[in-house]
């Protein structure tokens, strides 16, 4: 597992781990955030929260549909600091409020060439909230090759630390 650890907004230290090694065709993610769960649940419902954090650092996320439900889809892209667009598709497949959302992201020659399946927990930890990511590929060397040509480890270790700040930022207003 490699452990990093960075500050969110309030300056309070967010423990923010990614482990490659469970699971050899997966990425898990596990982040603590200074906001209860309802919030951070909110934060991954509502498009209008989720173009505020959706994406690595220096992206943006533009949605042009959105239908959470089983068997909804998301479509958004997200534009690269480098002025590239990605297209994407999410479609639910499990929805548990506050506890759970489980997607696959991909499937169509329309998106970017990337296909897995996300399961999103949500632990209430007391006014704070740790979600654990679970990224599914379908083989390893489809994960290793997302890392590289993406850098998905990297890039869901930013989007989470955008989130981190942004929940942390609304929870106390």
């Amino acid at each position: 597992m490699r452990k990093m650890t960075d500050m969110a907004t309030n300056n309070v230290p967010a423990t923010n781990s990614i482990d490659l090694g469970q699971a050899s065709h997966a990425i898990i993610a596990v982040r603590e955030f200074d906001a209860p769960c309802d919030l951070v649940f909110e934060a991954w419902t509502d498009p209008k929260h989720l173009a505020q954090w959706w994406g690595p650092n220096g992206f943006t996320t533009t949605t042009s549909s959105f239908d959470m439900r089983p068997d909804g889809v998301w479509r958004f892209v997200m534009h690269g600091p480098d002025g590239r667009d990605y297209q994407n598709r999410i479609t639910y497949e499990d929805i548990v409020r506050p506890r759970r959302i489980v997607y696959r992201h991909g499937g169509g020659e329309d998106v970017e060439p990337v296909r897995f399946t996300t399961t999103v927990t949500f632990d209430d930890l007391g006014g704070k909230t740790r979600i654990t990511m679970r990224m599914d590929f379908p083989t390893t060397a489809e994960r290793d090759r997302v890392i590289k040509d993406y850098g998905a480890d990297e890039g869901l270790v930013q989007t989470l630390a955008r989130l981190s700040d942004y929940v942390a930022a609304i929870a106390h207003r």
